[in-house]
């Protein structure tokens, strides 16, 4: 099992959060909505270059029938992750998202994070641009 005490150290640095515990759970909530929204290829390589408890994070949603919002807005995004974190602050979640994808970028290669770059609305995609 891969160490990630400096992957959940940048979150909760970055993140603003005041413990692990926290940082673990919105890296959690970012990752589900994040896979929730990413094209099945996409999905696919991103997971496959991640650390196993953060591939199964990113894979372990379940739907019974889903269709890609390709215009998915960023507060709409944060909304989703907010919730799903149990935060109830949609504004507050960008600090997180912005933390966990940054952590998620030091963890792959470029050709992958184009790859998920290539595959996010406009929107959600300047979000994980600018982590």
């Amino acid at each position: 099992m891969t160490d990630l005490t400096a992957y959940y150290q940048t979150v909760q640095e970055k993140g603003s959060l005041r413990t692990p515990a926290h940082a673990h759970r919105w890296s959690t909530a970012v990752l589900k909505t994040l896979g929730f929204n990413l094209g099945s290829p996409a999905k696919k390589k991103l997971a496959s270059a991640l650390p196993e408890e953060l591939a199964q994070d990113l894979r372990r949603v379940f739907w019974l029938a889903h269709f890609k919002n390709s215009q998915l807005t960023s507060h709409e995004f944060q909304n989703q992750v907010s919730r799903r974190s149990g935060n109830s602050d949609p504004q507050f979640a960008k600090t997180p998202i912005l933390a966990v994808f940054n952590g998620v970028k030091q963890l792959v290669d470029s050709n992958v994070q184009q790859a998920v770059a290539d595959a996010l609305s406009p929107e959600v995609r300047e979000l994980w641009e600018n982590a």
